[in-house]
């Protein structure tokens, strides 16, 4: 059963009147496309993806204060003489 693919979500793009830091014109679009090789849909998901990675945690959110395990564990891995523990930055 060949069929078409499912449909996904998708967004509309209104391209700009001018370029501007948040957004291109369609020239903009084509021209970097065709500088790169690429179709404007690819630009447009490169482009996501790398703001994506300028911008996003690649790690999990911090979940709160260690627990007293935690810190006997830093404590035990800690050279002795070397360091002085402190419960706080501040």
């Amino acid at each position: 059963m060949g069929g078409k693919p499912a449909a996904t979500e998708g967004i509309l793009l209104r391209y700009r009147d001018a370029d501007t830091p948040y957004g291109v014109t369609r020239k903009t679009a084509s021209r970097l496309a065709k500088t790169l090789g690429l179709t404007e849909t690819q630009v447009i998901h490169a482009a996501l993806a790398h703001f994506a990675r300028q911008n996003l945690p690649r790690y999990e959110a911090d979940t709160g204060p260690l627990t007293t395990e935690q810190k006997e564990a830093i404590h035990e891995l800690q050279p002795s003489g070397r360091m002085t523990v402190k419960e706080s930055l501040f």
